[in-house]
């Protein structure tokens, strides 16, 4: 294996940079990302419900780690394709290792469930139940709850000669119903269990036993629960009279939902994703996870039916699809999870002074969730309703729904404003939300474009052009993150307020490109890609080795979410090898090795898996002290390097500089509660503590300090 390699040539000091041992593969780096989400499962010092919402995290990453990075090797290994990855293992080698490294880590995981989280939960009063170990006047209430709402919806398929195999939809919790029929003697029906209905229902109280009074399960109060599939099966012999319930055995399939759009070769782009999102549900079947007690001849039938191979059944020793625990989090029991806060607001934006004065007078930094989100939503209603604003551009990748700020664009374009939105309609899984954007912003008369043929369209970009006493002014905010309310409370992103005009000029050429046939590549002050980005990065890096050989003081310090661009990697091993300093902090892939002699001996790697999920991107140089530093949307990925659309711009503000450096950089990796040391084998353990180091959680420390980056004086 390439681990045993890299321990092989770890006392050689290897000088080609080009050894494919040198190079983590991608696949196997994303999986012990989200090992370290696990440990946040397991770990003790977690509000329970915390500990449940990292484990129906890890479960709902890995089913988009099947349908997206799985089903993509799938396709390479059935097309016959052995290109093999940088580290040179070959598809259908990665696809075992996969399996082989995710089994015990399944394991863990339904033994956290089972034997840890349940009975904590118990001890709660919060009760997670068999349908057996249910009353009598309980499962009285509950049938009559099936009856009236649940039945209804249920559609059951036979399969037999007369009847084909049905289609098992992406994701579907199913049942796989054996029943005896007096004439035909034993036939296999499926059973789909809908989406529409919590996955947890909340057991009635007794009191409820009347059979005129009207059944409510109040989840928020409830504390007892039992899983809807259990309900649905005690309850077969309602969709099956005359027929004897033999059994029934919980699946679930996961499909290719990667389908490939020629977009060139698509008259209507919208029309195309809104297929591709339909197609979703028919892709291959990549994962078929079945309950441990299906015998073999059902596991048959759905494995001959679906096409899969004895290498893609996971046997499941407990409730299939974990992430649906994340409803547990409905609760409300706030003593069992994160102590809320509330989040800064720039002294300067609290007050009736326009936000316009506020940027025109300094430059703001936020930095979310630790910072309020309303900002940047103020930041564009004000700019719909001020009339001195001649135009609003803006892109938009992740929106969700009932979004305030497309709200404020169609406010904007009722106001007689210019709006030119370009909404990425390939944001995967949010496809639906940006289709429905797309269309409301169209029919309000908004300029909406779907960007560049070929290019996801990632960066974080909205200017206000503004018509003032001096002229023309432009207003600018740039993000590390989505233009999205709803995931700004979680998702750990810096965005900047300026009204630079060097920056304006730039993001105006970026939209001209992005809306118009401009070619423009270079540009003043941000660095895009497709581009000139990736040679921009190496640039800085080759001049860091330069200055560190005149100077012996060159330090580079990355924070961002992956790092697997070889290119980039081995610009960064050879800054190693002349002696500067690196700090990555990488919060999930990460395909370089650090700690490798003559090679990476200077890097150092942690991650941090915490409270909320680092999603910022910093790259800092030390340039010999004329400190540079980049914030953006792009991590160093082939896929943000050459497949995006991206920026990366500067913080020319000494003042925000030295704080993004001292107060949020420098606080990240000083972390060493919650950060993970990177080994030279591509392991992860925790940042060790001296003797006299106390405990620092850089998140507690930001909530604790939040406010002190917003701005310059």
């Amino acid at each position: 294996m390439v681990i045993d390699n890299i321990k092989q040539i770890l006392g050689s000091s290897p000088q080609d940079l080009s050894d494919p041992d040198l190079y983590l593969n991608r696949e196997l780096s994303w999986l012990r990302f989200n090992d370290r989400v696990l440990e946040e499962a397991l770990d003790k010092n977690h509000p329970l419900f915390e500990r449940i919402k990292f484990l129906a995290i890890f479960s709902s990453n890995l089913d988009e780690f099947f349908m997206i990075r799985v089903s993509g090797l799938r396709r390479q290994m059935e097309a016959a394709a052995h290109k093999a990855s940088p580290d040179r293992l070959l598809p259908s080698e990665q696809l075992a290792i996969i399996r082989q490294q995710l089994l015990p880590k399944l394991e863990t995981q339904y033994k956290c469930w089972q034997k840890d989280l349940v009975p904590k939960l118990k001890d709660q009063g919060i009760k997670i139940l068999h349908y057996e170990q249910l009353k009598r006047k309980q499962r009285k209430l509950l049938r009559r709850y099936f009856k009236k709402e649940i039945y209804p919806a249920l559609t059951p398929l036979a399969f037999d000669p007369g009847h084909p195999f049905p289609h098992i939809s992406n994701l579907s919790m199913n049942l796989a119903v054996v029943v005896q029929d007096p004439k035909h003697g034993q036939r296999f029906a499926r059973l789909k269990v809908p989406k529409i209905y919590p996955r947890l229902i909340a057991i009635p109280s007794e009191d409820k036993a009347d059979e005129n009074q009207e059944l409510g399960l109040d989840e928020r109060n409830s504390t007892n629960f039992v899983w809807l599939e259990e309900v649905v099966k005690a309850n077969l012999d309602l969709l099956f009279p005359g027929l004897k319930i033999e059994a029934a055995y919980p699946f679930r399939v996961t499909r290719d939902a990667d389908p490939e759009i020629e977009e060139d070769e698509a008259s209507d782009l919208l029309a195309a994703i809104e297929e591709s999102v339909r197609e979703r549900q028919f892709g291959s079947a990549i994962r078929l996870e079945i309950d441990s007690s299906m015998p073999d001849q059902v596991r048959e039938i759905l494995q001959t039916n679906l096409d899969v191979a004895s290498y893609q059944i996971f046997v499941v020793d407990g409730p299939i699809g974990l992430s649906d625990a994340m409803e547990l989090m409905g609760i409300n029991r706030p003593e069992l999870k994160d102590t809320p806060f509330k989040p800064s607001v720039p002294p300067s934006l609290s007050t009736e002074e326009s936000i316009f004065s506020v940027i025109r007078r300094k430059n703001i930094l936020m930095y979310h969730p630790y910072d309020s989100f309303d900002p940047v939503i103020r930041f564009i209603r004000e700019a719909a309703r001020d009339p001195e604003v001649l135009a609003i551009k803006m892109t938009l990748y992740r929106v969700g729904p009932d979004s305030p700020v497309v709200a404020a664009l169609l406010d904007a374009r009722e106001n007689g404003k210019q709006v030119a939105v370009l909404v990425e309609l390939k944001a995967r899984f949010d496809e639906e939300n940006n289709i429905i954007w797309a269309k409301s912003l169209e029919r309000a008369g908004v300029h909406v474009v779907y960007g560049l043929i070929g290019l996801k369209t990632h960066a974080k970009v909205s200017v206000v052009i503004r018509h003032e006493q001096d002229g023309i002014r432009r207003y600018i905010h740039l993000a590390t993150g989505n233009y999205n309310d709803v995931t700004a409370r979680v998702y750990a992103d810096l965005g900047y307020f300026t009204c630079d005009s060097a920056l304006g000029k730039d993001v105006s050429a970026l939209f001209n490109r992005l809306t118009g046939y401009s070619r423009k590549e270079q540009y003043k002050k941000l660095l895009v890609a497709p581009g000139e980005m990736q040679q921009g990065i190496i640039s800085r890096i080759d001049r860091e080795i330069k200055i560190h050989q005149e100077q012996g003081d060159g330090y580079i310090a990355f924070k961002m979410n992956s790092l697997a661009d070889r290119h980039c990697i081995k610009a960064l091993y050879r800054a190693s090898q002349a002696g500067v300093k690196i700090d990555i902090q990488a919060r999930g892939i990460c395909c370089l090795y650090p700690g490798i002699p003559g090679v990476s001996e200077n890097i150092t790697v942690t991650s941090i898996v915490g409270r909320f999920l680092e999603h910022a991107r910093i790259y800092y140089f030390h340039n010999g002290g004329k400190e540079e530093i980049l914030l953006g949307s792009a991590d160093l990925m082939p896929r943000n390097l050459y497949r995006r659309v991206e920026t990366l711009f500067p913080i020319e503000d000494e003042v925000i500089k030295s704080s993004i450096r001292d107060d949020i950089l420098k606080m990240h990796l000083k972390d060493n509660v919650k950060a993970r040391l990177m080994l030279s084998d591509g392991n992860y353990e925790p940042v060790k503590r001296g003797e006299n180091d106390e405990p620092f959680n850089s998140q507690e420390w930001m909530i604790k300090n939040r406010g002190i980056w917003h701005h310059s004086e």
